[in-house]
């Protein structure tokens, strides 16, 4: 099958005019590389198209309509963050819904949700997901009402962990609020620091999703409890290291992964995702947030899971690709050749 790789690069990609908040966010060339290396390796034909303003009519050379019935031949693995303005993640599911292509991946709905914090909290609470109590924030003069010190201050429409402070007192969230609003041109999340571990749940597939092995975040003895931006691009020298299975009980697992397919299923996510979750020092869990787009780095916490789950890098590109034709077309992708297939899922012991 044809397979068109679809990515943005920061800074490079084509657009009529630079307007909007600019999209921080791309993949590497190394995982990029290792997910065509995966899909031809599978048998697919695969090619790597940026999603900028070229994105259709390149995507009509590489796979046009199909003659006769005027349907797909082909699908997008879909890497693109976005390039610019609000709801990045949207813009190339939306440009290819109208295009009639199938793709791999949440649609704009489900990235919309996921990449609205605060409307992702209202939908989990709606669920009787738990998660920490917030406030949203633009005048630095303003007071945390009703919120209990330290608080976590981030942009609400970011992922990442861009721009995230941890705040002590009055004055340091001033100071937050005023640094997020004028950076990234948004308001800020305001909530409550969950003091304790922080698991991270792996969702691949749909109806039911799997959940993968959970992985904790050890943050040994920093002071800084939480994920950061440098953390998840390893820019720091004490990243927490990531523990798969993450050491939690039998009952408090359960409550983990259920709260994970729960929140993935009121932000109408499909695919794949990884939701963030932490717990208190009484066991008590509170999901942050749930990424629409979990990262397909070797070094990300979704690979993590999914290599313990017995998948190897190669055969979780191509699941993830088979779980979205399969949504669209009731099968897996069909191959173009008897080139190599992608290697086997281990068993389990």
């Amino acid at each position: 099958m044809k397979v068109a790789v679809v990515r943005n690069k920061v800074k490079t990609d084509g657009r009529v005019a630079r307007f909007g908040q600019v999209c921080p966010e791309s993949y590497g060339e190394t995982t990029v590389r290792m997910v065509v290396d995966a899909l031809r390796g599978a048998g697919h034909t695969v090619d790597i198209i940026r999603a900028d303003k070229s994105l259709l009519a390149e995507l009509e050379k590489f796979m046009p309509a199909d003659p006769a019935a005027g349907g797909p031949t082909g699908m997008v693995f879909n890497m693109a963050y976005g390039i610019q303005g609000e709801c990045r993640y949207t813009h190339a599911p939306a440009m290819l819904e109208m295009a009639g292509v199938p793709y791999t991946g949440s649609s704009p709905l489900g990235h919309a949700l996921a990449l609205d914090k605060v409307i992702t909290k209202i939908l989990m609470l709606h669920a009787g997901v738990p998660t920490p109590r917030w406030q949203v924030m633009r005048c630095p003069e303003r007071k945390a009402e009703d919120l209990r010190f330290p608080l976590v201050v981030k942009p609400i429409h970011e992922s990442t962990s861009f721009g995230l402070h941890l705040v002590r007192d009055q004055e340091e969230l001033a100071a937050a609020v005023q640094a997020v609003v004028a950076k990234y041109e948004q308001d800020a999340l305001v909530e409550e620091y969950v003091d304790g571990r922080e698991v991270a749940v792996g969702l691949l597939g749909n109806d039911p999703p799997e959940c993968l092995p959970l992985v904790e975040m050890d943050f040994g003895g920093r002071g800084l409890r939480a994920m950061t931006y440098d953390d998840k691009y390893h820019k720091r020298p004490d990243e927490p290291a990531k523990v798969c299975p993450a050491p939690v009980d039998d009952a408090l697992a359960a409550r983990l992964r259920e709260f994970a397919l729960v929140t993935f299923r009121a932000c109408h996510c499909k695919d794949y995702a990884r939701v963030d979750i932490r717990i208190d020092q009484a066991g008590q869990p509170f999901v942050l947030e749930i990424n629409s787009m979990a990262s397909l780095g070797a070094g990300g916490s979704f690979v993590t899971a999914a290599k313990q789950a017995g998948y190897t890098h190669p055969a979780l590109v191509t699941r993830v690709l088979d779980v979205a034709h399969e949504r669209y077309f009731g099968v897996p992708a069909p191959r173009d050749s008897a080139a190599e297939r992608p290697p086997a899922r281990r068993k389990e012991n």
